[in-house]
């Protein structure tokens, strides 16, 4: 019985979702408000939940079905074909018929033509196929005698009296926008707009300035406001800033302007096509939307654009908060390294250091050992075996293969360099994830591999020493993409260390550390890993108690979502987790349990080796830290200056299967404490404080 539900929930989301698809947001309710609004004209509300529905129908039919289990992103354009149809023709048997064919036929060509967009252009399909399918069935349409012509306007809804004392500007932004869902009058377009701005205030702010901008433009090119207010297909401008402004693009201040400079564009291709159109009695539709968009996206992913939308959350308000946090909790990079020492060491020079890390080779740091007084050396520092670094051995920070090394440049005084060999004693090791290590200033004679030896993460290579342009004895580490010496480096980062400062041994997952960080090289602990290591399908049940209240016991079980990434499931709710070099992620939660928000906020990342005291940082999503109300305030503000949207929490063990977290946000406290069941796996107890309201987990199977 609870997967039968689950299907009819998952069949109801994909039709209603179809709707919300078109405004760019997913919400079941407003879907379905949506839904009811476009039988405002019944012909056309019956023609296009028809259509999604032959959609629907014929990709269950070829078990398809589950490529977009509870999303409209496939069945929405079927659903602007129908409602087309049902604008123009008078629901009868025949139009009926043309309804199912068409919306099979607009589902095999968004199914075939968003793979082909993505294949080769790494681009969404969004409108084409409404655009291609309407104009087909409308040119072929002329030759169809027995389909009835139907009223543009429902005979039954008479605006004419209130429209007539509508300002301008009003009417023609809601008759506009209503004629996206072929309802082009004042009501409709009400609708539309009150939904969209319930969905996402982003989006309505890009809706309506971008309209307005729009319809600026073609005043001042055909000097009548009435006449540019009049044009229906004025609401592509509105689509264009949306998608634009909050979808495509993380929004934001740069991602308002292209939406305006996209917007601006726009008139020009409104009236080309409007004028080619009009000779067949076509409307221009969205191809105006797709064109701009299409283009300004792929011309942005020429360019590198480091703003495009890699993953879409359903707004661009949860979408935002999504890539703030993760920008701010995943500092590094996917070319990891592990520090290539044993104990304490002190960067000396990091990336765009002062010296010698500039230009093409600003990605570089190096490593030297100080001691309390901030000294590199004891003594008078005039002999290499004084410097605390010289000899120490170095480890290799990757698995792969030696691929060249120099080993008998000789070590240079104190104080002087080599000029004709800078690089010294080096070994350059290519990593299998496509870059080369380099590892310079090797002490001569010091190192123990050879060319075209595989070498483990780990291992010893040689020692330290003062070889080539260094003036003291060093370790310099860079990563390039050929082999050459010289070449130019790439950003990287290391996993798995902590830097000693202000009385706290302070953990990084992944990061770069900055001159003069004092670093520290840490190791997973087999115990920890074995910990937090969840199975697929591994089950466990809590008991979740509200302010001392026994509530329910609730269920969690490990899944595999469709892309690979694992989840802890329990009912509507999901909690994304992943294990990566060395620490445990909590990713991300849907849903609106409060209790399973709860054990994200107490534990959003963990570091898989104890050392009493050892501390860390981690910034958590505003919607995993605030109700509805203010989340959307800050998030919206935040699109406005991003650093407005963080959230920090403060972490730290008070023992080996203990951790205690703490996060203050102006008036808000939230304490919080995990511990640990190293016996069944996971997680025993979870405890959090927020202003006095205390959720509490335990463990009971």
């Amino acid at each position: 019985m609870t997967h039968i539900l689950e299907k009819a929930r998952g069949y109801l989301r994909t039709i209603v979702n179809s709707y919300s698809e078109i405004f760019f947001f997913e919400n079941l309710w407003l879907g379905s408000f949506l839904l009811l609004a476009t039988f405002l004209n019944p012909n056309v509300g019956f023609a296009g939940l028809l259509c999604v529905l032959s959609a629907y129908e014929f990709a269950r039919f070829l078990n398809l079905q589950k490529t977009f289990y509870g999303s409209g992103f496939y069945t929405y354009n079927p659903l602007l074909v129908g409602l087309s149809i049902g604008y123009i023709f008078k629901l009868t048997l025949f139009t009926s018929f043309l309804i199912v064919a068409a919306g099979i036929f607009t589902f095999i060509v968004t199914f075939s033509l968003s793979n082909i967009f993505y294949q080769f252009f790494k681009l969404p399909v969004i409108n084409i196929p409404f655009v291609l399918v309407s104009t087909v069935l409308y040119l072929a349409a002329y030759k169809y005698s027995n389909l009835l012509v139907s009223e543009y306007y429902p005979s039954w809804i008479n605006l004419s009296n209130l429209e007539l004392h509508l300002p301008i500007w009003l009417l023609g932004l809601t008759r506009s926008l209503g004629a996206l869902l072929f309802c082009p009058h004042f009501l409709g377009g009400l609708i539309f707009l009150i939904v969209i701005f319930l969905a996402s205030r982003i989006l309505f702010l890009l809706a309506v300035c971008g309209y307005f901008l729009g319809i600026a433009i073609l005043t001042c090119m055909e000097g009548s406001i009435y006449q540019a207010a009049s044009n229906l297909g004025a609401f592509n401008f509105s689509l264009i800033a949306m998608a634009i402004g909050g979808v495509f693009l993380i929004p934001g201040p740069r991602s308002y302007l292209l939406a305006a400079i996209s917007v601006a564009i726009s008139p020009f291709l409104l009236d080309a096509a409007s004028f080619f159109w009009a000779h067949y009695g076509i409307p221009t539709f969205t191809l105006p939307f797709n064109l701009v968009v299409l283009s300004l996206i792929y011309a942005l992913g020429l360019a590198g654009y480091s703003f495009l939308t890699t993953y879409y959350r359903g707004s661009p308000e949860r979408t935002l908060d999504y890539y703030l946090s993760y920008q701010a909790r995943f500092k590094g990079t996917y070319r990891t390294l592990t520090l290539p020492f044993a104990g304490i060491w002190t960067v000396w020079q990091g990336f765009d250091g002062q010296w010698t890390h500039q230009g093409i080779w600003r990605y570089a740091v190096d490593f030297v050992i100080k001691d309390k007084h901030k000294k590199t050396y004891t003594g008078e520092g005039l002999q290499l075996e004084d410097y605390y670094c010289f000899g120490k051995p170095i480890l290799s920070p990757v698995r792969g293969r030696v691929v060249s090394l120099v080993n008998d440049v000789p070590d240079n005084t104190p104080g002087t360099v080599n000029e004709t060999q800078n690089w010294g004693n080096y070994v350059l090791i290519y990593d299998e994830r496509g870059f080369y290590v380099l590892l310079a200033h090797f002490q001569r004679g010091s190192i123990k591999v050879k060319t075209g030896q595989w070498v483990e993460q780990g291992q010893l290579i040689g020692l330290c020493g003062n070889s080539g342009y260094s003036p003291q004895p060093h370790l310099h580490v860079q990563i390039q993409l050929t082999p050459e010496l010289g070449a130019p480096t790439q950003p990287f980062s290391f996993v798995h260390y902590a830097v000693h400062g202000e009385g706290r041994l302070v953990y990084h997952a992944n990061d770069v550390p900055q001159e003069e960080d004092v670093v520290q090289a840490l190791y997973p602990e087999k115990a920890l890993e074995s910990t937090m290591s969840l199975t697929l399908d591994q089950e466990m049940v809590f008991l979740v108690e509200i302010d001392g209240k026994a509530k329910r016991e609730h269920s969690l079980k490990v899944k595999m979502a469709p892309d690979g990434s694992y989840y802890l499931s329990s009912a509507d709710n999901a909690l994304y987790f992943s294990k990566f070099e060395g620490t445990f992620y909590f990713l991300r939660h849907d849903g609106g349990a409060i209790w399973l928000k709860a054990l994200f906020l107490a534990l959003p990342r963990m570091p898989l080796v104890y050392q009493k005291g050892l501390y860390w940082e981690d910034f958590l999503p505003l919607e995993a830290f605030y109700g509805p109300f203010k989340r959307a305030l800050y998030i919206f503000l935040a699109s406005f200056k991003h650093n407005w949207a963080l959230i920090k929490g403060n972490y730290w063990f008070v023992g080996p299967n203990e951790i205690k977290g703490q996060i203050r946000q102006g008036d808000i406290l939230i304490e919080t404490r995990i511990v640990l069941d190293p016996v069944k796996k996971f997680i025993n107890e979870v405890y959090c404080s927020r202003n006095g309201q205390k959720i509490y987990l335990r463990r009971v199977s």
